[in-house]
């Protein structure tokens, strides 16, 4: 009888072993800093749980995530319903982190610029290879300077989408990653300059020292037909072609601005001078289509042969300048300018 009872106790405890045994899974098997590891719960049994992963981080989730900010082996311990004997402890070894970029900037906008930085936990300094990527068929960005091989991708987007993807291989010790993100990219108000040919009028956005591709548009109409080269209101006073002649008697068009008068002259460029004559310098020896002043962004534009140019207000006294122009389109059939926001 005495043996039959023991038999019986025996059978109780391993049955309550086996309803009440604890452990638990996880993924990946190698995990590294910085990426996210799924534990599972294989638990048979338990309403409460406790977690500690090692690194001072606790949970009290069935089935948690925790992500290990640094390499190294970590003692994992579960526990069930708070009972010590309902505990189960395993090792995980974190490796190196996975290679990844980040941006400073977190909503990105046309015509701006950006730094995208490789992030590469290399504690042993191996060498390492980068390669940026865009896709060939999606030319949505512009690289601001040679950084296809560096940890370090400077560029600005040049269109609006929902979704603008940069793929990052990071190449470390004979091991290649590949990181691809992608990014919303937002448009943006800015000014235009109108631009009227004799094939129709065009606008251009302009961003900084940078400028959309011009795009047919008759929204601005109303200021281009507006006139403007030959007739300005000035400080309350309205100045014509024919009332600045005795002062600049080759004057073409003119626009005035911070008591600076920019003019155009038949057969001889363009011009600045104070606006009593004095002081005249010559801008550009090409002969000047048309032209006109943007006040917002403090600029001369005007159209020559070779196509639309801007440069800065002038802001010396004697009128000389030190900024080379720059052009802004190739438009040689230009027969009217106008800023417009």
């Amino acid at each position: 009888m005495r043996k039959i009872w023991i038999a019986l106790t025996l059978c109780c405890v391993l049955i309550a072993c086996k309803k009440n045994s604890v452990n638990f899974s996880y993924s990946p098997q190698e995990p590294r800093a910085g990426q996210a590891v799924q534990f599972s719960n294989l638990s048979t049994s338990g309403e409460e749980w406790s977690w500690s992963f090692g690194d001072g981080a606790v949970s009290t989730i069935k089935n948690p995530t925790h992500t290990y900010k640094k390499p190294g082996t970590y003692r994992v311990i579960l526990k069930v319903d708070n009972k010590s004997s309902w505990t189960a402890t395993k090792e995980l070894t974190v490796y190196d982190t996975i290679p990844t970029f980040v941006c400073e900037d977190s909503i990105f906008y046309i015509y701006r610029d950006y730094t995208f930085t490789a992030n590469v936990y290399n504690p042993y300094n191996y060498e390492v290879e980068y390669e940026w990527i865009l896709p060939i068929n999606m030319i949505y960005a512009c690289i601001t300077d040679t950084t296809w091989n560096t940890a370090a991708l400077h560029l600005y987007f040049i269109e609006p989408l929902e979704e603008a993807p940069i793929w990052l291989n990071v190449i470390m010790n004979g091991d290649t990653t590949h990181v691809k993100k992608t990014f919303m990219v937002r448009d943006t108000t800015t000014n235009s300059m109108l631009i009227r040919t004799t094939e129709g009028d065009y606008r251009q956005r302009i961003f900084g020292d940078r400028a959309e591709r011009a795009k047919e548009d008759a929204t601005g109409s109303s200021i281009l037909d507006a006139e403007q080269d030959t007739v300005q209101i000035y400080n309350g006073y309205e100045f014509k072609l024919s009332e600045l002649k005795t002062v600049f008697p080759e004057l073409a068009g003119f626009h005035i601005a911070n008591r600076k008068i920019y003019y155009r002259e038949s057969g001889n460029g363009l011009w600045v001078a104070n606006i009593d004559g004095t002081n005249a310098v010559q801008i550009d020896e090409e002969e000047c289509a048309y032209m006109t002043l943007d006040t917002h962004d403090s600029r001369i534009y005007w159209a020559n042969d070779q196509g639309v140019w801007y440069m800065p207000f002038i802001g010396s006294d004697n009128n000389k300048f030190v900024t080379v122009p720059k052009q802004l389109n190739d438009f040689t059939n230009v027969t009217k300018l106008a800023a417009d926001k």
